[in-house]
């Protein structure tokens, strides 16, 4: 297995500009069963043809040219790499310390960043929406890493900091007397309209390629309740014009039905978490096309292990009144029609466990198949990244996990992910 990654890396790996261009990489992918969930197909004993990292043929396997590369996933389920929509990467994770984001240096966090990027690869997460880090530039610098190859991760689609009011949903709150947030956290801070825009230019100079409003108080913050609207509608319209300007999009962190509905009048494209979303929130997001990105498997993790390490009271009680009218809204929206993305806010439960969030997603109310378009397809359309990932049609990246077992009979099966490749390269 050594030789065969030393292999793939020398292969899709090309040194400096020379005269005459390098070779094409040419990878060979024989899938015993290939599941194409932009169809709902499944074409048994198929070639993938992975041309300098993209998808350039799909067809019945056939001998191929003499001494060419190829990974015999023969006898095994293939499909493209999953999207996880909703994920804090360059963070450490929730504990019951309140300062925890002001107890590690950067250097630290970035550090812990490139471990949670590799964990989360390997488990077949070979693209993210990294919605947040306290320091602003976190995930940002996570993704150039990452691309330049200097980290081994997932392709990261990074909104830097978060857009959010003084004492809002996402600041650090509940710091002992004394204790300051330096400069670096606060970045998204913002007060007015033209505060907004200002701050969502300062993100987009940063590098971020799409915006995160934090649209009401927050489960997990100290001080804020998830129904109270925080960003006004002038406020939230305002960073999507912004957004607009740098060819973008924005999403609303909204838990309060009040302001998921705010949120998608003033024209975010997605709404995260939606935990207290009504029939008539359901509606108009339907009637809008607005993505929902629900966590219906993080209240679980934060009532166990909140109460085993003594989280707040008061982040206990919010999760409890949140956790299961979320996951009733899940069941509401999957009956409606609406897009669901696959999101699961990991960086508050470990990093690599992302898919455990299936079976809850099926439980209350997809099919698998449904389950695995939120995250392949569907995820992608919600990033815009539609014509890169989550398919693998000939144009998109060779980014694939290969299954021992069908996911769409157990889709427990992608909590059991064997082999991984991100473009022309096989991590696992």
């Amino acid at each position: 297995m050594k030789r065969l990654l030393a292999a793939f890396a020398a292969l899709c790996a090309f040194g400096p500009v020379v005269a005459t261009p390098p070779p094409l990489a040419v990878v060979y992918v024989h899938a015993g069963h290939l599941i194409e969930p932009s169809t709902g197909q499944v074409l048994d004993d198929q070639l993938i043809r992975v041309t300098d990292g993209r998808v350039s043929a799909v067809e019945p396997w056939h001998t191929v040219p003499q001494g060419a590369t190829v990974v015999d996933w023969s006898k095994q389920w293939v499909m493209p790499g999953l999207i996880d929509a909703h994920v804090h990467l360059a963070d450490f994770l929730q504990t019951s310390n309140a300062a925890e984001p002001l107890l590690h240096s950067a250097e630290a966090t970035a550090y812990l960043g490139a471990r949670n990027a590799r964990a989360t690869l390997e488990a077949g997460f070979t693209t993210v929406h990294d919605v947040g880090s306290y320091r602003a530039n976190g995930n940002i610098e996570l993704r150039d890493a990452i691309n330049r190859g200097d980290v081994v991760g997932p392709r990261i689609n990074a909104v830097g900091g978060y857009i959010t009011v003084p004492g809002g949903g996402g600041e650090v709150t509940g710091l002992p007397k004394g204790m300051v947030v330096p400069p670096e956290m606060r970045v998204g801070v913002a007060r007015t309209p033209a505060e907004v825009t200002r701050k969502v230019n300062r993100l987009f100079a940063l590098g971020a390629d799409s915006i995160k409003l934090i649209a009401t108080g927050a489960v997990l913050t100290e001080g804020t309740e998830p129904g109270v609207i925080e960003l006004s509608g002038p406020m939230i319209a305002a960073a999507v014009k912004a957004a607009a300007t740098h060819g973008s999009w924005v999403t609303s962190h909204a838990h309060g039905a009040a302001g998921i509905k705010l949120a998608i009048l003033n024209g975010s494209r997605g709404i995260e978490h939606a935990s207290l979303i009504d029939d008539e929130g359901i509606a108009m997001a339907k009637s809008h096309g607005t993505y929902l990105v629900m966590d219906v498997y993080n209240g679980d993790y934060i009532a166990e292990v909140g109460r085993r390490d003594g989280w707040s009271a008061s982040i206990l009680r919010k999760n409890d009144e949140t956790t299961d009218l979320q996951r009733q809204g899940f069941t509401k929206a999957v009956r409606a029609g609406v897009k669901l993305v696959f999101g699961t806010d990991a960086g508050v439960f470990p990093h690599g466990t992302n898919a455990l969030q299936f079976k809850y997603m099926v439980r209350y109310g997809m099919t698998p198949l449904q389950a695995i378009q939120a995250a392949t397809s569907v995820a992608a359309e919600f990033l815009g990244w539609q014509d890169r990932v989550g398919s693998l049609t000939p144009g998109h990246w060779g980014d694939m996990i290969a299954l021992d077992s069908n996911p769409l009979a157990d889709v427990t099966a992608l909590e059991r992910v064997q082999h991984v490749m991100k473009g022309c390269a096989l991590v696992r």
